[in-house]
């Protein structure tokens, strides 16, 4: 069984991903806007779906892909952490750049 994370790893996946974030889409529309073979993008697009990333609409002789944004909460839970130490080094970068700036025009006053 492949994981969430495996199947994020792909950055054609990603861009299929990207692109079905705006809206739902044929298969030739995604072959199109990633000048990749029909048989790229359905392998593609098959491992997005085992993954629970995607679903596909019948319309008539149609199919509809569209994202499934619920299996990236783990991702999203996973990531959780890392945001939060990106988040406090640039609170302490800003205080650090306010302190020197402060320092800086208390040196060029008269």
């Amino acid at each position: 069984m492949i994981t969430i994370f495996e199947v994020l790893a792909d950055p054609t996946r990603r861009q299929i991903l990207n692109l079905l974030l705006e809206r739902p889409r044929l298969v030739g529309e995604l072959t199109e806007r990633l000048n990749i073979s029909q048989p790229g993008i359905s392998k593609h697009l098959r491992i997005l779906r085992e993954a629970k990333l995607v679903q596909v609409r019948q319309d008539a002789q149609r199919r509809w892909y569209e994202l499934r944004p619920d299996p990236l909460k783990e991702v999203q839970g996973w990531l959780e952490p890392y945001r939060q130490l990106m988040e406090e080094r640039f609170d302490r970068l800003e205080t650090y750049l306010n302190e020197i700036k402060g320092e800086e025009s208390n040196d060029s006053e008269p």
